[in-house]
């Protein structure tokens, strides 16, 4: 699977904070790097450079497919590595405390804000304000590489959490396969009556041991009810809240019931997607991307994640991109991120491999236009959200974390501990 914020290794940004103040790049480097439209324009500068760039693993098959193309077409030439995605965040650390950051790097964007607030970034606003597109790219990475006031990436992929059911399933069960659930009530009543098949048919599943698939899959459906699940400035949790309380309890009755699939309590999310293709799953969020990927004789549904008391929504996770502050190529890294975002890469390079564009205005295209699956799926771009907090990845991936302790003990307990454990998940973003 790749794109969503799942088992992911902890990573402490404190370290990364530290390592980076004593590089000295802080938001003098940000301006002296990336301020102004630069000499070349709106369209940055195609003089033949070589620029660097970095991805992680996960991001590798729509980062190379990017590459190529712009390399096959630019006189600037792209140096892509990538990483393995549990390396990727002591990798920039410590290529920032050496000051040897690539010209281009992308990041997961839930990790956007430890680099965007310890100065890694070259600031992007003016270049972003000059695209006749700039408005219409992911509201949601957007937001999430700003930082007072200041842009400083733009998507480079993005993957959103969204539901899969299986049609021919729902056919047997004698529910109509053109009508996915639209609240968790009648997410609730198709699972349970898809796993009354029998004969190892199951109505659900989800990773019980995966912070990062709880918070892909579980926080829609508390969007989409009105509510918050952090504060703006994500130092302060509301998940112990009445609609995040009877979330808890639809997963705590599937538990209870055997709804599920087998090995769901164990689940860290190393297999988490392999379990729906198997079509014996009835219905459950997964990564859009993995619409891909599934078995070309599966009756395949896809529909936005409902939420409690009705109401949709996505978690749009993925990598966004930017120009390290260090660069002393902007301009030509411009050139590549501005190109990437066009109509030409987004159509014929992001929407022809069937991954999500980074636009709203393209969500449908020609090559969309032939699923409407997928036009279902780029259309939640402009609703979805990215959570931000800088310190996510100790609050929500480390499998040691207070939101997995939450997780487990709301739907594999009885839930009482949940009120507290909202406070260390508060704790956990403000230390």
């Amino acid at each position: 699977m790749r794109n969503t914020p799942v088992r992911r290794v902890a990573w402490a940004a404190c370290a990364l904070v530290t390592v980076i103040a004593a590089a000295g790049c802080g938001t003098g480097a940000q301006s002296a790097a990336g301020g102004g439209s630069g000499k070349g324009g709106a369209k940055g500068l195609d003089d033949g450079s070589t620029l660097t760039m970095w991805t992680r693993a996960a991001t590798k098959t729509q980062s190379e497919a990017l590459v190529a193309e712009y390399n096959k077409t630019h006189k600037n030439k792209i140096k892509l590595t990538v990483i393995p995605t549990d390396d990727y965040q002591a990798k920039v650390g410590a290529a920032a405390g050496s000051g040897d950051l690539p010209d281009l790097f992308a990041a997961d964007v839930v990790f956007v804000p430890n680099y965007t607030s310890s100065g890694l970034y070259a600031d992007l606003t003016e270049r972003i304000d000059a695209l006749p597109y700039g408005d219409k790219l992911a509201p949601s990475h957007i937001e999430a590489g700003t930082w007072e006031g200041k842009v400083y990436v733009v998507p480079h992929t993005l993957d959103l959490s969204v539901l899969f059911y299986n049609k021919d399933l729902y056919k047997k069960a004698k529910l109509d396969p053109e009508k996915p659930p639209t609240s968790v009530k009648e997410w609730d009543a198709q699972a349970r009556a898809v796993d009354k098949l029998g004969d190892g048919v199951n109505g659900t599943f989800f990773g019980g041991s995966c912070g990062g698939c709880g918070v892909f899959t579980w926080w829609p459906s508390i969007w989409g009810a009105g509510e918050e699940v952090l504060s703006k400035d994500g130092t302060s949790a509301d998940l112990a809240s009445a609609t995040a309380k009877k979330l808890y309890d639809t997963y705590r009755g599937w538990v209870k019931d055997d709804i599920t699939a087998p090995g769901t309590r164990e689940e860290t999310g190393a297999t988490w997607t392999a379990v729906f293709p198997k079509g014996k799953v009835g219905v459950m969020p997964m990564p859009s991307t993995t619409l891909g990927l599934m078995p070309k004789d599966m009756n395949i549904g896809v529909a936005p994640i409902p939420a409690v008391g009705g109401g949709e929504s996505t978690f749009i996770g993925g990598d966004s991109v930017g120009i390290a502050a260090t660069s002393d190529k902007a301009d030509q890294a411009w050139n590549f991120l501005a190109w990437s975002l066009d109509d030409k890469a987004q159509v014929d390079v992001v929407a022809a491999h069937k991954d999500v564009v980074a636009r709203t205005d393209l969500a449908e295209n020609k090559y969309s236009a032939a699923d409407p699956r997928l036009v279902t799926i780029n259309k939640l771009v402009a609703k979805g959200r990215t959570p931000y907090a800088v310190k996510f990845g100790q609050t929500f991936n480390d499998p040691n974390g207070p939101w997995l302790s939450l997780m487990r003990d709301a739907v594999f307990s009885d839930g009482a501990k949940v009120d507290g454990l909202n406070k260390d998940i508060t704790d956990s973003l403000a230390d």
